[in-house]
């Protein structure tokens, strides 16, 4: 099978999304910052709603892959489970003999007992009732409740973690802690999963089983990128948000796979506020068709900087100034002008829709696509510009900033 994403708003052919599970469970007031979470979901609601997602999705004709699936079902593959095995449950979590221990746990569990696990972490307490305490300092001065592998709450915002760019995927380096180990998931699904392996890349994150996972640069911080930064806005130009989470050097590096490759010929970096609520480019803007955009009216016109490749394999490198702004996105698109369609609303009204992810909307073809019901002033005024907004609930979702884009990762568009 072909795996293609040119554009952000051809058709949605496969996509792959996460079914929030027990991770979610996981979330407390007292650790939900920490775990990038501003409130606690209602696991039971959040399921069914994006069960109702997931119907929206398919009802349009797009197959949807569940990515607890697609890893369990790598788990039941022996390589994957040993290599992911030695990474996750190295000595950096409680030294040689709590490796040891750990390892064996996990191959005494089946493979969706192994992925649940992989998900939704691991306490002291249930490291007990499964096997006892090794003799690891690590784990006798934890509290029973307390995290020897934590959970991974944000694994339902597949975008991020792992995005398509032309015919290759790239598994990211994320910004933060809390979601880093999210990598190593997709890694051996992309390695071993009989759908996906021997898929090109642009690039991994897979560190030798002796470095683990541990605190400060893993693997290069310095390098972040993450997908929600990341707009295939078509004509061989792609966006990349300078935000909280994604970085210059990140940007850079997908540029240059992206130019040798002969995959792009332009690359436009754009400046961003460093804060929670625009923490992705796709939270402030997102494609709805060939030449418009959904914008925040907060964002307004942005610098950027745009990069082509030199002769000599090099890059240049072109700053514009914010008033460029619409003349770079109608450049990147080949077009005379873009459409930025910004809701007229006043500015309480403005920063709540956006805080609610009015402005991340997942296109499933040109002009039509899928928004949270809540938004409803943000669907009336798109509506009324002659784009198809397909409701979805997202009271529960939405707890976790993210919208319909940030809940999925497009494989193919065509």
């Amino acid at each position: 099978m072909r795996y293609q994403v040119e554009s952000e708003v051809a058709r949605l052919q496969q996509v792959i999304v996460h079914r929030p599970g027990v991770e979610m469970s996981r979330l407390t007031p007292g650790n939900m910052g920490e775990l990038l979470f501003d409130d606690i979901l209602w696991l039971e609601r959040a399921q069914q709603e994006h069960d109702q997602f997931v119907e929206a999705l398919a009802s349009r004709g797009a197959e949807v892959l569940l990515l607890h699936t697609l890893l369990a079902e790598t788990m039941a593959i022996d390589e994957a489970r040993r290599e992911l095995s030695a990474r996750v449950f190295g000595p950096h979590l409680l030294g040689p003999a709590g490796a040891e221990a750990l390892q064996q746990m996990a191959a005494g569990l089946g493979p969706h007992e192994l992925a649940d696990l992989l998900v939704a972490g691991l306490t002291r307490r249930e490291v007990l009732e499964r096997i006892g305490e090794p003799a690891a300092l690590g784990l006798m001065v934890r509290g029973l409740d307390d995290f020897v592998i934590d959970p991974l709450p944000n694994h339902f915002f597949t975008r991020d973690t792992s995005c398509w760019v032309g015919g290759r995927v790239q598994v990211n380096a994320m910004a933060l802690p809390a979601r880093r180990r999210e990598a190593l998931n997709y890694e051996a699904i992309y390695r071993w999963h009989p759908r996906f392996a021997g898929t090109p890349r642009w690039g991994g994150v897979w560190p030798e089983p002796t470095e683990g996972i541990a605190d400060g640069l893993w693997p290069d911080e310095r390098g972040a990128l993450e997908g929600g930064d990341v707009l295939v806005v078509g004509n061989g130009s792609v966006l990349v948000g300078l935000g909280e989470r994604s970085t210059p050097l990140g940007a850079e590096r997908l540029a240059r796979c992206l130019f040798a490759a002969g995959a792009a010929n332009r690359v436009v970096a754009v400046d961003m506020p460093q804060e929670r609520a625009m923490m992705h480019l796709d939270t402030v803007m997102t494609m709805l068709d060939e030449h418009s955009f959904i914008r925040y009216s907060g964002f307004g016109d942005r610098a950027t900087w745009v990069m082509t490749a030199r002769d000599d394999g090099g890059l240049s490198i072109e700053s514009r100034e914010p008033a460029d702004f619409p003349q770079v996105l109608a450049q990147c698109l080949g077009v005379e002008r873009v459409r930025l369609l910004t809701a007229p609303h006043d500015d309480l009204v403005a920063q709540r829709e956006q805080w609610n992810d009015a402005c991340n909307v997942l296109a499933l073809e040109p002009g039509v696509v899928l928004g949270y019901e809540r938004n409803h002033l943000t669907r009336r005024f798109l509506e009324g510009h002659g784009i198809e907004v397909i409701p979805v609930p997202g009271d529960e979702l939405g707890r976790g900033r993210g919208g319909p884009r940030c809940m999925t990762c497009p494989t193919r568009r065509g």
